[in-house]
């Protein structure tokens, strides 16, 4: 929530200022004159305490602004950083040396106009004031910090919901559109013909799909998976695949090791490389290669998943696996993750980016 397009945030907060100082300052002003202020000076001593709560609460507001500013623009409570706070530090302080600056030169305004006469203060006297001043301030930043902390863990706690609900969703899509029947249908009936031709093959595609299976069924729910558990699915796929395509799926993988135990969403290698097959190899009369990259740099884990083939979208396809794909990625990382699809050349090129910190 950000408070400085809040029209309710200005209303609230400067009616704020006016209602502290008044109670804080310059009632009890009021209170401590009255016993012995002559009656002839009396109304013009009400007038100046008066102005004098109002300027100081009206300053302080105006000077609340730029504070505010700085604190939505540096400070991100998923993302605290040192340096963000010193930031925001230097522009409060900033704020309590210009309103020490502006407020005497206004007060003594106040006085000429309602006392008739200038404002003598000392150096010592002026100084005496700076505590309360702070403490006005320092009362705003504690609600306005109160207040976006209360909306950040109420965000935090809507994505989790989110999250959950996408998990659960995400299963249901596995089953559906990952390891779906027509994709079991299809490794079933090979592996049938298989059997006639290769036993010992025939055995091992049996053993992969009953591990894809496992698999799908047993990670579907979890945050996160180590991407070399994910790469051992990949495997399976591909080679459960090549029992249909045969020559005409050729697949190269490259998997940095400093990447292998690095968590990541579950699955969204696989969807990747699924995709690639479905709307790229498959099409291809000659078929085509696909190549899978995992490596890191710069702080950032990049999965490149690329295949021969134009970047086409077939009719009726609903492009489940990408859209869920880009959903969780966000929901897990916010914008600090992306997705791309693109064509080069002949190739289409999947990127996924993910911070590491």
């Amino acid at each position: 929530m950000r408070l400085l397009h809040n029209f309710k945030y200005y209303l609230f907060s400067f009616f704020g200022f006016v209602l502290y100082v008044f109670f804080t300052l310059t009632l009890d002003k009021v209170s401590y004159r009255a016993s012995f202020v002559p009656k002839e000076k009396y109304v013009g001593y009400l007038s100046y305490f008066f102005s004098e709560g109002f300027l100081c609460a009206s300053l302080a507001w105006l000077l609340s602004i730029p504070v505010l500013y700085a604190f939505e623009h540096f400070i991100d409570f998923a993302d605290l950083q040192k340096k963000s706070i010193l930031k925001l530090a230097l522009v409060f302080i900033g704020a309590q040396v210009l309103y020490s600056m502006l407020i005497w030169p206004l007060l003594n305004v106040a006085s000429v106009q309602f006392l008739h006469d200038g404002m003598k203060l000392t150096v010592f006297m002026k100084l005496t004031n700076i505590p309360y001043f702070f403490t006005v301030f320092l009362i705003w930043l504690f609600i306005v910090t109160a207040v976006k902390l209360y909306h950040y863990f109420k965000k935090v706690k809507l994505n989790q919901v989110e999250l959950e609900s996408s998990l659960r969703e995400s299963q249901l899509n596995t089953l559906k559109g990952q390891i779906n029947p027509h994709f079991m249908f299809n490794s079933l009936n090979n592996i049938r013909g298989l059997i006639l031709e290769d036993t010992t093959r025939a055995r091992d595609m049996i053993t992969r799909l009953s591990e894809m299976l496992r698999y799908s069924l047993a990670k579907s729910d979890v945050n996160t998976i180590l991407i070399k558990e994910e790469l051992q699915t990949v495997d399976n796929y591909i080679e459960i695949s090549k029992i249909q395509f045969e020559d005409r799926l050729q697949f190269k993988m490259s998997a940095d090791t400093d990447t292998l135990n690095i968590a990541i969403p579950p699955m969204i290698i696989q969807m990747l490389i699924e995709n690639a097959v479905k709307h790229g190899i498959s099409n291809l009369k000659n078929g085509g290669e696909i190549n899978l990259a995992v490596y890191r740099t710069d702080g950032q884990l990049f999965i490149i998943v690329t295949n021969s083939g134009s970047l086409t979208i077939s009719e009726g396809s609903t492009r489940l696996g990408l859209e869920n794909i880009k959903k969780r990625l966000a929901l897990l990382f916010g914008n600090r993750a992306h997705f791309s699809l693109m064509e080069k050349d002949t190739f289409v090129e999947a990127k996924i980016t993910i911070p590491l910190a």
